[in-house]
């Protein structure tokens, strides 16, 4: 479904991808684990075509999207969930929902807020209330819930467990395994929290300065001594 082919990024002289190489497979969730500042962020937002890759190659459904604008890209059928939520403050809950639905047919409106809805119910409770008012998982659930009025094939999700109590990040794991399963949403999912997300993905990547260190099966990084020395040593 995705295919990132020795992409180089850059910010001015910063070199922030240095020739990655990262495969999303229809169906699946993909986990790219690293630390603070590796390039987990720039990858994601390369591929949605803000930074453009200054070299190398994005093919999602076996189309070149590489020089495509940011809009074109959404209309193929990718959503991203930004780091930080990036929910309107200043807009109801309703009117950020109706946000997503921009690039999606009218004709499914009412059933895609009935389905986000219900994947995360109290965003019906809080329809009228403005996003800026909302908890820090509130606003989470908000985002991924818009992302999801665009109907996507492709779910990015940037860090979603930032910031969040382990309760609700819990319950926005079980969210977007269902997603995935239930809605046959393929996710590539960006995350510090190395446990969560390789206990949840079928695949992994680690990604260190910009570069791609390991891969592979998500049970086989968990075991990997070098993977829990760097992520999952001194608890979960």
């Amino acid at each position: 479904m995705l295919n990132i082919t020795g992409v180089h990024t850059f910010y001015g002289s910063i070199e922030a991808l240095r020739g990655v190489d990262l495969t999303v497979n229809a169906g699946e969730i993909v986990t790219l684990i690293g630390a603070n500042g590796a390039g987990k962020s720039t990858l994601l937002m390369t591929t949605c075509g803000i930074p453009r890759a200054a070299r190398g190659s994005i093919r999602y459904l076996d189309r070149d999207i590489t020089r495509l604008s940011t809009h074109e890209i959404m209309h193929l059928g990718l959503a991203q969930v930004p780091e930080g939520r990036r929910i309107f403050p200043r807009m109801t809950v309703l009117e950020n929902l109706l946000m997503g639905a921009i690039v999606s047919d009218e004709a499914y409106l009412e059933e895609d807020l009935e389905r986000v809805t219900t994947l995360f119910p109290i965003l019906k409770k809080r329809t009228h209330q403005r996003g800026g008012t909302l908890s820090g998982g509130e606003q989470q659930m908000l985002a991924i819930a818009r992302a999801m009025m665009s109907r996507p094939k492709l779910l990015l999700l940037d860090e979603p467990s930032l910031g969040l109590a382990p309760l609700v990040v819990r319950q926005i794991f079980e969210v977007i395994e269902e997603i995935n399963r239930e809605d046959d949403v393929t996710v590539l999912l960006v995350e510090q929290n190395a446990y969560h997300a390789l206990k949840l993905a079928h695949r992994g990547y680690v990604m260190v300065n910009g570069e791609i260190t390991l891969s592979g099966e998500s049970r086989e990084l968990l075991e990997r001594p070098e993977v829990r020395a760097a992520y999952l040593e001194g608890g979960h």
